[in-house]
């Protein structure tokens, strides 16, 4: 039988709990989280460090430009080796004070900097926010044209060869899983426009290639060849009790929906990312950048 005390307490901790999840944990707390993977597939000798910025949402108050800026000066100050943005910058809810533009945005984004540079891939909000590219079923959506203009390149089932230490790797970006949203037979029906086989082309079998997804929905179909596979689109769940997720916006991404996960050789790291999707709240998930050190096996 709960006693008085208990009946007393129980509402006061529920709404220090939703304070703290709506008011502290989305806007004051930002974390750095590390993985150091071991792939097979990646050459001995080559060390790579990338930094992952995923799900920004940028609106008012939860994040605003100085508070992107914040985050870009973060970033820019962890020593990686080639920046990588995982997509949704565009706001994910509709509890909100004020919608940042696409161009402010983006602008701030354009601050970030390391050695090999920053490239971008798009996420499925991006797609959903943009009216024209939802009634055309194609691209280029607004928020890609906003990064490029903002000196981003943004890759969209392409790829991209770099160089550390004079030996050559890929990176490659697939485009959005979930970009045009339909209406059939009573239901929300979701259409990708990503072609993984496409966004590999004229890479070569044998070469290092890490691969930007928004959604890691994907990760069963990636070949053995792709060292790294690096995601957002979940939040972690956003809201995490005991360490486990309430909720993830599919079934494949609440099986993979938060760390490092190994399969068949494959790496998968899922962000936690930085904003917030369909309510402004996150509880045991504390927004986050993601910084990747990869290095092939010991000779």
């Amino acid at each position: 039988m709960l006693s008085r005390r208990s009946l007393l307490v129980a509402p006061l901790f529920a709404t220090a709990t939703g304070a703290y999840g709506v008011g502290i944990e989305p806007l004051l707390q930002t974390n750095v989280t590390r993985y150091r993977v071991t792939p097979e597939s990646w050459p001995a000798g080559l060390k790579l460090k990338v930094a992952a910025v995923a799900d920004v949402h940028a609106c008012e108050p939860w994040m605003d430009i100085e508070r992107i800026e914040e985050i870009v000066h973060l970033t820019n100050g962890l020593g990686a080796d080639l920046i990588v943005l995982l997509g949704d910058y565009v706001a994910g809810h509709n509890k909100i004070t004020a919608i940042v533009p696409d161009q402010e945005w983006a602008k701030a984004l354009g601050r970030l900097r390391a050695p090999l540079g920053v490239h971008a891939i798009l996420g499925n909000h991006d797609w959903w926010a943009d009216k024209k590219a939802q009634r055309l079923g194609r691209g280029p959506i607004a928020a890609r044209l906003a990064l490029e203009n903002a000196g981003i390149p943004v890759l969209e089932n392409a790829n991209a060869r770099l160089t550390k230490d004079g030996r050559d790797f890929w990176i490659a970006g697939l485009a959005e899983q979930e970009a045009i949203l339909g209406y059939s037979s009573g239901r929300y029906v979701k259409r990708g426009v990503d072609d993984l086989d496409a966004t590999l082309a004229g890479v070569p079998a044998d070469a290092p290639v890490v691969l930007l997804v928004h959604e890691p929905d994907i990760f069963p179909r990636v070949p053995e060849r792709v060292a790294v596979t690096l995601a957002g689109h979940t939040h972690g769940g956003q809201v995490r009790l005991l360490g486990n997720a309430l909720f993830a916006p599919s079934d494949l991404s609440l099986t993979y929906c938060y760390g490092h996960f190994f399969e068949g050789g494959r790496h998968l790291i899922v962000s936690g990312g930085l904003g917030c999707s369909w309510w402004p709240v996150r509880f045991g998930m504390p927004p986050e950048i993601v910084l990747v050190e990869i290095e092939g096996p010991a000779t």
